[in-house]
């Protein structure tokens, strides 16, 4: 062992033994309401729904569940998402019949207009989330340490 005194920024990596693991593993993520990548999942899969007809909020958080399987959805996580995005319309086109959300026989659901202003519409909303995103990481990135350590 060399008998030097460490400085700062003098750290010098080696080549990985043999045999080391990938550390390409990531920690589950339960989403949440109010969180852009949350957010940003489920309107990236409502943008793909059929237009014209009711869909049912359990079908979506099934299938954001089987698409992300390091991700937890639940249907009031999902719910938050849409009644923002159901009141987003509201505000920009002062009606409520381009996102209906109502009580189906089989629980709720969500039905989206089937015009031709939905479409640039909800890829507006998603690019809104995607910068959401990119400004959540670079505020982390900014951090030095977490809230917790002094």
């Amino acid at each position: 062992m060399r008998d030097s005194a460490a400085a700062p920024g003098d750290l010098r990596l080696r080549p990985a033994p043999a045999g080391l693991p990938q550390d390409d593993l990531r920690p589950p993520v339960v989403a949440e309401s109010g969180d852009p990548f949350s957010a940003l999942k489920v309107l990236q899969l409502v943008a793909r729904i059929e237009r014209g007809r009711a869909v049912r909020i359990d079908d979506l958080v099934d299938a954001l569940n089987t698409a992300n399987v390091d991700w937890l959805f639940e249907r009031r996580v999902v719910e938050d998402v849409l009644v923002a995005l159901q009141s987003s319309w509201m505000a920009d086109y002062r009606s409520a019949g381009g996102i209906v959300l109502a009580d189906g026989l089989y629980g709720p659901t969500v039905a989206i207009e089937d015009a031709s202003r939905v479409d640039p519409w909800i890829v507006r909303r998603v690019a809104r989330e995607v910068a959401a995103c990119r400004e959540a990481l670079a505020a982390f990135g900014r951090l030095d340490r977490l809230g917790s350590e002094a």
